[in-house]
């Protein structure tokens, strides 16, 4: 047995942090907790990890502005847990953001048992927890995000010089989140694996999405969205959300076994080679889309990449409007709606999809169970 820290204002818990070994525990009292901002530096083992925790689930409450972060682990095989956030503000102030929780450069962490509800951020395409950096092999599981305000949930950071690789993101409630304030509806996901799907959709991930629950989640179109390659979505759940399990880039991605009832759609797809396997959707008006794009394949730049070369296998659609559509946003025009500079890209959305293949899949109760549109 390793060492236990209790801890009840940040002086404590940062000399603790400065000493805490392989196995040692630092215990946060219960209590609520305003203006903290912490660099959490430690290094486990994989036997011996270091465990940061409430010291009662639930019972230590962080709130109030944040303008940088309230934890930021740094170092390896080190478990923050039982933490709440509410009521927390994430803001932009001298040239930083608000982060309520990031992993940077982490390798074998994990952010376990927290809530983070009734959190809210004042600018758009805030996230409240992190990713981020050349971490290796993190988890968050087993949290809560619930009554967020025009938020993103979870970000894995991926940009030009840096991926985080082999995220696991797993048992996570994410529930109640209403339409985010921003212009054209963005900036609202619960899930978003990379933020460039035009000029960064290559950059491999490797992060699996599998086993959450995603209820009423409305902040957005995306509910997940994948902007990176390599990635996979497995087992999760979806109930009445507005928006969809969304490849808006990247390629080589497992969508495997997840259920979609109700809501206003399931699964949409831009880019290639992705497998979409298994899956149940009933009660929506269109279950699965495959997108025409600006481009094709993973060369060429493209604002939108057509849907090609995937495999649609063995899922089971009831009750839907449409079952499969092939081909939706046919010749939508782009022009003045994104920078050309930026991204060197045709602004009319006019190449079908193409070499995708449908086979076994079951579909039922459907008006128009594979509609065509690529023509």
């Amino acid at each position: 047995m390793g060492k236990t820290y209790k801890v009840a204002n940040q002086q404590d818990f940062k000399k603790a942090v400065d000493m805490v070994k392989p196995g040692d525990e630092i215990i946060i009292a219960n209590g609520n907790y305003t203006g903290w901002e912490q660099t959490i530096n430690t290094n486990g083992t994989a036997g011996k990890p270091v465990i940061i925790r409430a010291e009662t689930s639930g019972k230590v409450i962080f709130s109030g502005d944040v303008s940088k972060y309230v934890f930021q682990l740094t170092g390896t095989y080190t478990e923050l847990s039982g933490l709440t956030f509410t009521g927390c503000n994430v803001v932009k102030a001298g040239g930083s953001s608000g982060i309520l929780v990031e992993l940077k450069s982490t390798k074998y962490c994990r952010l376990a048992n927290c809530i983070f509800t009734k959190n809210a951020a004042k600018a758009q395409f805030m996230p409240l927890v992190v990713v981020g950096d050349n971490g290796e092999r993190n988890r968050v599981d087993h949290c809560t995000f619930t009554q967020n305000v025009d938020n993103m949930e979870l970000q894995v950071k991926v940009t030009a010089n840096s991926v985080p690789v082999y995220t696991l993101i797993d048992h996570n409630l994410f529930t109640q989140k209403d339409s985010v304030k921003w212009p054209v509806y963005n900036g609202g996901e619960c899930v978003q694996i990379g933020q460039d799907p035009i000029l960064l959709a290559n950059q491999v991930a490797y992060a699996t999405v599998r086993d959450n629950r995603f209820i009423h989640c409305n902040g957005e179109p995306e509910v997940i969205s994948n902007k990176s390659s390599g990635n996979k979505y497995i087992n999760n759940y979806f109930e009445d959300c507005h928006g969809e399990l969304v490849m808006r880039g990247g390629h080589d991605c497992l969508i495997d076994s997840n259920t979609f009832k109700g809501g206003m759609g399931g699964i949409r797809v831009n880019g290639t080679h992705h497998t979409i396997t298994n899956n149940t959707l009933s009660d929506m008006p269109i279950a699965i889309r495959l997108m025409y794009g600006m481009s094709k394949g993973r060369v060429e730049t493209g604002f939108y990449v057509a849907a090609s070369d995937c495999t649609i296998k063995n899922n089971h659609i009831t009750n839907s409007t449409t079952g499969i559509l092939i081909g939706d946003s046919k010749n939508a025009n782009w022009e003045g709606k994104f920078d050309t500079k930026r991204y060197p890209s045709r602004t009319m959305q006019d190449v079908a999809p193409f070499n995708n293949t449908l086979v076994d899949n079951t579909i039922t109760g459907t008006k128009t169970p594979v509609k065509h549109n690529e023509n």
